[in-house]
């Protein structure tokens, strides 16, 4: 189960992936935005972040115009790792040595096709583990407020 959020410069994007996760059979939740009326992307990522780290979804894909500002917000949601990316290596490899569990992009960085095949790429992408646990379980004891 994925969850997907946007602010409104995302929202056409969001609509796309959507529809591309129709087509393909993947289950998700759609936690707004709802138009491109203006609204803040804070409250969007939090609510998204929040479905992952309850574990009502697994990942969550969020989009707003730059997906800066959006993976910014919902990196501060404990248990987030959120990835910014705008081409296949970064979606691939943020699975494979960060297990990112949220992807984020910008809508007016990257195209509907392109961002299909990044949402694809890190939904069936799975993390290595070995070598790069370690370094998941330091950013862990960061988040925790712990001294590396």
């Amino acid at each position: 189960m994925l969850a997907l959020a946007s602010d409104h410069a995302g929202f056409p994007l969001k609509e796309e992936i959507k529809a591309y996760l129709d087509e393909k059979g993947v289950e998700y939740i759609d936690c707004g935005a709802e138009s491109t009326a203006s609204v803040d992307y804070a409250q969007y990522a939090q609510k998204a972040c929040l479905k992952v780290t309850c574990g009502e979804a697994d990942k969550a894909i969020l989009c707003c115009g730059t997906g800066i500002g959006i993976s910014m917000a919902a990196n501060k949601v404990k248990g987030i790792r959120a990835a910014c990316c705008s081409d296949y290596f970064s979606a691939k490899f943020t699975r494979l040595h960060n297990d990112a569990n949220v992807l984020c992009m910008g809508a007016r960085v990257i195209g509907a096709g392109l961002a299909c095949e990044l949402v694809d790429v890190f939904i069936n992408t799975e993390f290595e583990g070995g070598r790069h646990q370690r370094r998941v379980d330091q950013i862990h004891a960061i988040e925790n407020g712990e001294i590396l």
